[in-house]
């Protein structure tokens, strides 16, 4: 009977630490950091619905949500298809390809963004537009008045801050994406050229039937992070007073002095964009890796 009783009392404990352990092991495998991002977002929305200030602060400020999405999703493309050109200038065996492109990407990634911003914006934008008026007024010359005429009428006011910008991190993040490229094409094995090469295909061919479509499958995530990045970062556009979310939060502290506010509730919007974007990229990860395996 007491050899009974022992066991009983042994199982229990057993069983008690038992459920401990499985409640620590919840406990630690729990994404505390998800539930306080989770409490800040849903505090700000308290706030924004229930304080005067805030909401109003809310309401102008989600003017610019438009403008930056646009800026980002726009700039985002372009710079994909001048990072795609230039990685594959920085795998070709050209050398004339393969430094031009490595200029390009050392160049941009050694200026700091908000330089590189201005410089483009402010300075290589208006030179361009400068040069086409020249080249306008050069072909009218030579009596191609339809086109030389249309270049000549080039005009630097005309050209806008927000396509400043646009153009701006369109090439300054196109040095970016040259690298993710690299990496994906010099990723996929070098006899898979070899294989494709061997059976008649062309290096283009090759590298367009063959090799670019595993890098891309490849870099898929690192694009998805590499927006993510730039949709923060086309807060920086501000400073050419293109009216995105940080220009307007920006004005309206400026005038209403609610520090406070304004900039929680332009936290928070940033916040909850690029979480929503990264929550995106890592079902993107995870469907990648249940197809590669």
């Amino acid at each position: 009977m007491a050899l009974n009783d022992s066991t009983a009392v042994a199982n229990r404990v057993a069983l008690r630490e038992l459920s401990r352990q499985r409640l620590r092991t919840k406990l630690a495998s729990f994404p505390w950091w998800l539930a306080a991002i989770g409490l800040i977002i849903t505090t700000t929305l308290y706030l924004i619905a229930n304080a005067p200030s805030f909401n109003e602060a809310f309401s102008t400020i989600r003017a610019g949500i438009t403008v930056t999405l646009t800026i980002t999703l726009v700039s985002y493309a372009i710079s994909l298809v001048i990072g795609l050109v230039t990685g594959l200038g920085r795998v070709s065996k050209n050398i004339g390809s393969q430094n031009v492109a490595t200029f390009y990407v050392e160049l941009m990634r050694g200026i700091p963004m908000l330089v590189s911003i201005f410089f483009i914006a402010l300075v290589l934008v208006p030179g361009a537009v400068d040069l086409l008026g020249a080249l306008g007024v050069k072909l009218s010359e030579l009596g191609l008045t339809g086109i030389g005429g249309f270049l000549s009428s080039a005009d630097n006011r005309a050209v806008s801050m927000s396509l400043r910008a646009v153009i701006a991190l369109s090439i300054t993040y196109g040095a970016y994406s040259a690298e993710i490229f690299r990496a994906g094409i010099q990723s996929v094995p070098v006899g898979q050229m070899e294989a494709a090469r061997s059976q008649g295909l062309s290096y283009g061919q090759a590298m367009r039937h063959i090799i670019l479509p595993q890098a891309v499958r490849n870099v898929l995530p690192a694009i998805g992070n590499d927006f993510i990045a730039m949709l923060k970062d086309s807060s920086l556009v501000s400073v050419l007073a293109v009216r995105d979310v940080t220009q307007i939060a920006r004005l309206y502290a400026g005038h209403s002095f609610r520090f406070p506010e304004a900039y929680t509730t332009l936290s928070v919007m940033y916040l909850s964009m690029t979480l929503m974007l990264s929550l995106v990229v890592k079902l993107i990860e995870k469907r990648i890796s249940t197809n590669g395996q």
